[in-house]
Protein backbone atom coordinates (compact mmCIF):
# COMPACT_ATOMS: atom_id res chain seq x y z
CA UNK A 1 0.00 0.00 0.00
CA UNK A 2 1.55 3.31 -0.96
CA UNK A 3 2.03 6.39 1.26
CA UNK A 4 -1.05 8.47 1.73
CA UNK A 5 -1.00 12.13 1.47
CA UNK A 6 -1.38 13.32 4.60
CA UNK A 7 -0.98 11.55 8.42
CA UNK A 8 -3.95 10.10 10.28
CA UNK A 9 -4.74 12.23 12.97
CA UNK A 10 -5.20 11.75 16.55
CA UNK A 11 -8.31 10.46 17.87
CA UNK A 12 -10.68 12.95 19.83
CA UNK A 13 -13.93 12.43 20.60
CA UNK A 14 -15.21 15.68 22.23
CA UNK A 15 -16.15 17.13 18.73
CA UNK A 16 -20.01 17.44 19.50
CA UNK A 17 -20.95 20.62 18.17
CA UNK A 18 -19.69 19.63 14.78
CA UNK A 19 -20.91 16.23 14.61
CA UNK A 20 -24.50 17.62 15.97
CA UNK A 21 -24.25 20.16 12.86
CA UNK A 22 -23.03 17.48 10.18
CA UNK A 23 -26.13 15.23 11.01
CA UNK A 24 -28.63 17.90 11.03
CA UNK A 25 -27.39 18.81 7.82
CA UNK A 26 -27.81 15.20 6.52
CA UNK A 27 -30.93 14.64 7.72
CA UNK A 28 -32.44 17.92 6.47
CA UNK A 29 -30.62 18.68 3.26
CA UNK A 30 -30.42 16.17 0.83
CA UNK A 31 -26.99 15.81 -0.57
CA UNK A 32 -26.30 16.89 -4.71
CA UNK A 33 -24.02 14.75 -7.02
CA UNK A 34 -20.61 15.68 -7.81
CA UNK A 35 -18.14 13.75 -9.24
CA UNK A 36 -16.70 12.33 -6.19
CA UNK A 37 -15.20 8.93 -6.73
CA UNK A 38 -13.95 5.87 -4.37
CA UNK A 39 -11.38 3.47 -5.57
CA UNK A 40 -10.05 0.65 -3.28
CA UNK A 41 -6.40 0.04 -2.61
CA UNK A 42 -5.71 -3.00 -3.09
CA UNK A 43 -9.18 -3.42 -5.39
CA UNK A 44 -9.35 -6.89 -4.01
CA UNK A 45 -8.52 -7.91 -0.56
CA UNK A 46 -8.56 -11.59 1.88
CA UNK A 47 -10.08 -11.41 5.81
CA UNK A 48 -6.83 -10.53 7.76
CA UNK A 49 -5.49 -7.73 5.57
CA UNK A 50 -5.95 -4.15 5.03
CA UNK A 51 -7.77 -1.76 2.74
CA UNK A 52 -7.38 1.71 1.87
CA UNK A 53 -10.84 3.25 0.57
CA UNK A 54 -9.47 6.48 -1.59
CA UNK A 55 -11.41 8.88 -2.11
CA UNK A 56 -11.25 10.73 -5.70
CA UNK A 57 -11.84 14.52 -7.18
CA UNK A 58 -12.71 16.15 -3.88
CA UNK A 59 -14.13 19.56 -4.27
CA UNK A 60 -12.90 22.78 -2.73
CA UNK A 61 -13.48 24.64 0.08
CA UNK A 62 -14.47 21.40 2.67
CA UNK A 63 -15.50 21.24 6.14
CA UNK A 64 -15.70 17.77 6.71
CA UNK A 65 -16.14 14.31 6.11
CA UNK A 66 -18.55 11.84 7.54
CA UNK A 67 -18.32 8.12 6.81
CA UNK A 68 -21.09 5.19 7.37
CA UNK A 69 -21.44 1.91 6.76
CA UNK A 70 -24.16 0.94 3.87
CA UNK A 71 -25.93 3.66 1.46
CA UNK A 72 -28.35 5.51 4.10
CA UNK A 73 -26.44 8.13 6.42
CA UNK A 74 -28.40 7.87 9.14
CA UNK A 75 -26.51 7.94 12.75
CA UNK A 76 -27.05 4.22 13.34
CA UNK A 77 -24.50 3.52 10.05
CA UNK A 78 -22.25 6.28 11.13
CA UNK A 79 -18.71 5.23 11.62
CA UNK A 80 -16.49 8.19 12.17
CA UNK A 81 -16.42 11.80 11.29
CA UNK A 82 -13.53 14.12 10.36
CA UNK A 83 -13.37 17.94 10.95
CA UNK A 84 -10.71 19.81 8.56
CA UNK A 85 -10.37 23.28 10.71
CA UNK A 86 -10.02 21.60 14.20
CA UNK A 87 -8.32 17.97 12.54
CA UNK A 88 -10.69 16.60 15.24
CA UNK A 89 -12.20 12.85 15.21
CA UNK A 90 -15.35 11.67 16.05
CA UNK A 91 -16.69 7.98 15.96
CA UNK A 92 -20.23 6.57 16.10
CA UNK A 93 -22.20 3.94 16.70
CA UNK A 94 -20.36 1.95 13.51
CA UNK A 95 -17.22 2.41 14.03
CA UNK A 96 -15.74 -1.21 15.22
CA UNK A 97 -12.02 0.13 16.20
CA UNK A 98 -10.39 -0.77 12.84
CA UNK A 99 -11.08 2.45 10.81
CA UNK A 100 -8.99 5.31 10.68
CA UNK A 101 -10.07 8.68 8.85
CA UNK A 102 -7.62 10.21 7.24
CA UNK A 103 -7.03 14.38 6.15
CA UNK A 104 -7.40 13.68 2.47
CA UNK A 105 -11.11 12.16 3.45
CA UNK A 106 -9.67 8.33 2.62
CA UNK A 107 -10.91 5.33 5.40
CA UNK A 108 -8.32 2.67 6.21
CA UNK A 109 -10.06 -0.34 7.53
CA UNK A 110 -7.51 -2.85 8.98
CA UNK A 111 -7.97 -6.85 9.77
CA UNK A 112 -10.55 -6.58 6.94
CA UNK A 113 -13.56 -9.41 8.21
CA UNK A 114 -16.65 -10.81 6.17
CA UNK A 115 -18.69 -8.30 8.05
CA UNK A 116 -17.07 -5.25 6.57
CA UNK A 117 -18.19 -6.69 2.96
CA UNK A 118 -21.00 -4.18 1.99
CA UNK A 119 -21.60 -0.61 0.42
CA UNK A 120 -19.88 2.62 2.05
CA UNK A 121 -20.89 5.91 1.63
CA UNK A 122 -19.07 9.69 2.84
CA UNK A 123 -20.86 12.48 3.06
CA UNK A 124 -18.29 15.37 2.23
CA UNK A 125 -19.41 19.05 3.95
CA UNK A 126 -18.67 21.43 1.78
CA UNK A 127 -19.13 25.76 2.83
CA UNK A 128 -19.73 28.10 0.29
CA UNK A 129 -22.19 30.48 -0.77
CA UNK A 130 -24.53 27.63 0.59
CA UNK A 131 -23.43 24.63 2.56
CA UNK A 132 -23.84 21.67 0.46
CA UNK A 133 -23.42 18.21 0.41
CA UNK A 134 -21.98 15.61 -1.62
CA UNK A 135 -21.62 11.53 -1.60
CA UNK A 136 -19.85 8.56 -3.02
CA UNK A 137 -20.85 5.03 -2.64
CA UNK A 138 -18.18 2.12 -3.02
CA UNK A 139 -19.02 -1.90 -2.02
CA UNK A 140 -15.94 -3.59 -0.28
CA UNK A 141 -16.22 -7.37 -1.04
CA UNK A 142 -13.68 -9.33 0.70
CA UNK A 143 -12.18 -12.62 -0.69
CA UNK A 144 -14.05 -15.45 -0.05
CA UNK A 145 -13.21 -18.38 2.42
CA UNK A 146 -13.53 -21.47 1.12
CA UNK A 147 -17.60 -22.49 1.94
CA UNK A 148 -18.04 -26.37 3.07
CA UNK A 149 -21.15 -28.59 2.98
CA UNK A 150 -23.05 -29.35 6.51
CA UNK A 151 -25.75 -31.19 6.50
CA UNK A 152 -28.38 -32.27 8.95
CA UNK A 153 -28.43 -36.01 8.56
CA UNK A 154 -25.21 -37.41 6.54
CA UNK A 155 -26.80 -40.45 7.02
CA UNK A 156 -30.19 -40.67 5.44
CA UNK A 157 -32.59 -44.02 5.21
CA UNK A 158 -33.38 -44.14 1.23
CA UNK A 159 -36.44 -42.65 0.20
CA UNK A 160 -37.55 -42.08 3.58
CA UNK A 161 -36.11 -38.79 5.24
CA UNK A 162 -35.25 -35.53 3.99
CA UNK A 163 -31.95 -34.40 4.17
CA UNK A 164 -30.97 -30.30 4.07
CA UNK A 165 -27.50 -29.54 3.19
CA UNK A 166 -25.74 -25.85 4.08
CA UNK A 167 -23.09 -24.23 2.44
CA UNK A 168 -21.30 -22.65 4.72
CA UNK A 169 -20.38 -20.06 6.11
CA UNK A 170 -23.49 -17.56 6.18
CA UNK A 171 -21.65 -15.02 4.22
CA UNK A 172 -23.23 -11.36 3.17
CA UNK A 173 -23.57 -10.57 -0.37
CA UNK A 174 -22.22 -13.40 -1.80
CA UNK A 175 -24.30 -15.70 -4.37
CA UNK A 176 -24.32 -19.30 -3.84
CA UNK A 177 -24.39 -22.27 -6.31
CA UNK A 178 -24.85 -25.99 -6.28
CA UNK A 179 -23.37 -29.22 -8.26
CA UNK A 180 -24.75 -32.43 -8.09
CA UNK A 181 -22.11 -35.02 -9.80
CA UNK A 182 -20.28 -32.07 -11.45
CA UNK A 183 -23.38 -30.77 -12.91
CA UNK A 184 -25.84 -27.90 -11.72
CA UNK A 185 -28.70 -29.10 -10.26
CA UNK A 186 -31.88 -30.43 -12.21
CA UNK A 187 -35.39 -29.16 -11.98
CA UNK A 188 -37.13 -31.97 -9.59
CA UNK A 189 -39.73 -32.07 -6.90
CA UNK A 190 -37.28 -33.74 -4.30
CA UNK A 191 -34.66 -30.82 -4.83
CA UNK A 192 -35.13 -27.35 -3.48
CA UNK A 193 -33.29 -24.23 -2.82
CA UNK A 194 -33.79 -22.07 -0.17
CA UNK A 195 -34.65 -18.13 -1.13
CA UNK A 196 -31.23 -17.30 -0.88
CA UNK A 197 -29.97 -20.15 -2.29
CA UNK A 198 -27.57 -21.26 0.88
CA UNK A 199 -29.66 -24.50 1.71
CA UNK A 200 -30.72 -27.55 -0.20
CA UNK A 201 -33.00 -29.74 1.07
CA UNK A 202 -33.75 -32.94 -0.52
CA UNK A 203 -36.97 -35.26 0.03
CA UNK A 204 -36.72 -38.56 -0.19
CA UNK A 205 -33.01 -39.44 -0.61
CA UNK A 206 -32.26 -41.90 -3.27
CA UNK A 207 -29.32 -43.43 -4.79
CA UNK A 208 -29.62 -41.02 -7.55
CA UNK A 209 -29.50 -37.55 -5.23
CA UNK A 210 -27.04 -38.64 -2.87
CA UNK A 211 -24.55 -36.86 -4.36
CA UNK A 212 -22.08 -35.80 -4.45
CA UNK A 213 -22.98 -32.40 -4.11
CA UNK A 214 -20.57 -29.00 -4.04
CA UNK A 215 -21.38 -25.38 -3.54
CA UNK A 216 -19.69 -22.46 -4.63
CA UNK A 217 -19.67 -18.65 -3.11
CA UNK A 218 -19.43 -16.02 -5.49
CA UNK A 219 -19.11 -12.30 -5.02
CA UNK A 220 -17.50 -9.77 -7.87
CA UNK A 221 -14.29 -10.19 -6.98
CA UNK A 222 -13.78 -13.89 -5.91
CA UNK A 223 -15.60 -17.41 -5.74
CA UNK A 224 -14.33 -20.13 -4.00
CA UNK A 225 -15.53 -23.62 -4.38
CA UNK A 226 -16.20 -26.39 -1.68
CA UNK A 227 -15.10 -29.84 -1.71
CA UNK A 228 -17.79 -32.78 -2.87
CA UNK A 229 -19.62 -34.01 -0.34
CA UNK A 230 -21.68 -37.26 -0.75
CA UNK A 231 -24.59 -38.84 1.70
CA UNK A 232 -24.13 -42.18 3.24
CA UNK A 233 -27.13 -43.52 1.78
CA UNK A 234 -29.04 -46.43 4.13
CA UNK A 235 -30.61 -48.44 2.11
CA UNK A 236 -32.10 -52.07 1.02
CA UNK A 237 -31.36 -55.09 1.04
CA UNK A 238 -32.87 -55.69 -2.48
CA UNK A 239 -34.30 -59.31 -3.14
CA UNK A 240 -31.40 -61.38 -2.91
CA UNK A 241 -30.27 -63.42 -6.31
CA UNK A 242 -28.78 -66.89 -6.01
CA UNK A 243 -26.58 -68.79 -7.93
CA UNK A 244 -25.70 -70.84 -9.83
CA UNK A 245 -29.34 -71.49 -11.02
CA UNK A 246 -29.16 -75.71 -10.83
CA UNK A 247 -31.75 -77.01 -9.59
CA UNK A 248 -30.28 -80.86 -10.10
CA UNK A 249 -27.78 -82.23 -8.46
CA UNK A 250 -26.22 -85.61 -8.60
CA UNK A 251 -25.70 -87.58 -5.09
CA UNK A 252 -21.64 -87.36 -3.73
CA UNK A 253 -21.01 -84.30 -5.32
CA UNK A 254 -21.05 -81.00 -3.64
CA UNK A 255 -23.94 -78.49 -3.36
CA UNK A 256 -22.46 -74.60 -3.74
CA UNK A 257 -24.73 -71.57 -3.50
CA UNK A 258 -24.09 -68.13 -3.24
CA UNK A 259 -26.00 -65.32 -2.38
CA UNK A 260 -26.08 -61.28 -3.01
CA UNK A 261 -27.81 -58.29 -2.41
CA UNK A 262 -27.62 -54.55 -2.90
CA UNK A 263 -27.77 -53.01 0.07
CA UNK A 264 -25.74 -50.28 2.03
CA UNK A 265 -24.26 -50.92 4.98
CA UNK A 266 -23.77 -54.64 3.44
CA UNK A 267 -26.39 -57.40 3.92
CA UNK A 268 -25.61 -60.11 6.62
CA UNK A 269 -26.89 -63.25 5.56
CA UNK A 270 -28.31 -66.26 6.76
CA UNK A 271 -29.43 -70.22 5.46
CA UNK A 272 -32.26 -72.39 5.90
CA UNK A 273 -33.40 -75.59 4.63
CA UNK A 274 -36.77 -76.36 5.17
CA UNK A 275 -37.07 -73.74 7.61
CA UNK A 276 -34.16 -75.46 9.73
CA UNK A 277 -31.25 -73.10 10.29
CA UNK A 278 -28.21 -73.94 8.37
CA UNK A 279 -25.31 -71.46 8.91
CA UNK A 280 -24.70 -67.76 8.63
CA UNK A 281 -22.33 -65.84 5.60
CA UNK A 282 -23.27 -65.04 1.82
CA UNK A 283 -21.90 -68.73 1.16
CA UNK A 284 -23.35 -72.18 1.32
CA UNK A 285 -21.20 -75.31 0.71
CA UNK A 286 -22.55 -79.05 1.56
CA UNK A 287 -19.71 -82.09 0.09
CA UNK A 288 -20.94 -85.19 -0.49
CA UNK A 289 -24.59 -84.49 -0.92
CA UNK A 290 -27.17 -86.96 -0.35
CA UNK A 291 -30.95 -87.19 -1.53
CA UNK A 292 -31.57 -86.33 2.28
CA UNK A 293 -30.32 -83.16 1.09
CA UNK A 294 -32.97 -82.32 -1.07
CA UNK A 295 -35.57 -79.29 -0.17
CA UNK A 296 -36.47 -76.02 -0.12
CA UNK A 297 -33.06 -73.62 0.56
CA UNK A 298 -33.91 -69.87 1.47
CA UNK A 299 -31.11 -66.87 1.73
CA UNK A 300 -32.27 -64.21 3.62
CA UNK A 301 -30.54 -61.04 3.87
CA UNK A 302 -30.46 -58.29 6.37
CA UNK A 303 -30.09 -54.43 7.17
CA UNK A 304 -29.36 -53.53 10.33
CA UNK A 305 -29.25 -50.09 10.00
CA UNK A 306 -32.74 -50.11 7.73
CA UNK A 307 -34.23 -53.11 9.43
CA UNK A 308 -35.30 -54.72 6.18
CA UNK A 309 -34.95 -58.19 5.66
CA UNK A 310 -35.64 -59.80 1.93
CA UNK A 311 -35.68 -63.42 0.35
CA UNK A 312 -35.27 -65.81 -2.28
CA UNK A 313 -35.90 -69.51 -1.91
CA UNK A 314 -34.16 -72.01 -4.17
CA UNK A 315 -35.68 -75.57 -4.69
CA UNK A 316 -32.88 -78.25 -4.75
CA UNK A 317 -33.89 -82.07 -5.95
CA UNK A 318 -30.57 -84.53 -5.43
CA UNK A 319 -30.50 -87.00 -7.40
CA UNK A 320 -29.63 -90.75 -6.12
CA UNK A 321 -26.99 -92.81 -8.25
CA UNK A 322 -27.38 -94.36 -11.59
CA UNK A 323 -26.88 -98.42 -10.89
CA UNK A 324 -27.22 -100.48 -14.53
CA UNK A 325 -29.80 -103.26 -14.20
CA UNK A 326 -27.55 -105.93 -15.27
CA UNK A 327 -25.65 -105.20 -11.60
CA UNK A 328 -28.75 -104.65 -9.52
CA UNK A 329 -29.21 -107.98 -8.35
CA UNK A 330 -25.86 -108.48 -7.34
CA UNK A 331 -27.40 -105.50 -4.81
Amino acid sequence: MGPLSAPPCTLHITWKELLLTVLLFIFWNPPTTAQVTIEAQPTKVSEGKDILLLVQNLPQNLTGYVWFKGQITNYHQFIIAYAIDSKNITVGPAYSGRETVYSNASLLIQNVTQKDTGSYTIEIIKQGDETKGVTGHFTLYVDIPKPYISSSNLNPKGGAETVILSCDPDTQDVSYLWWINGQSLPISRKLQLSENNRTLSLFGVTKDTAGPYECEMKNPVSSSRSDPVTLNLLYGPDVPLVLPATTYYDSGTTLYLSCFADSNPPAEYSWTVNGKFLQSGSELSIPQITTEHSGIYRCAARNSATGRERYRFRRIKVLGKWIPASLSTVF
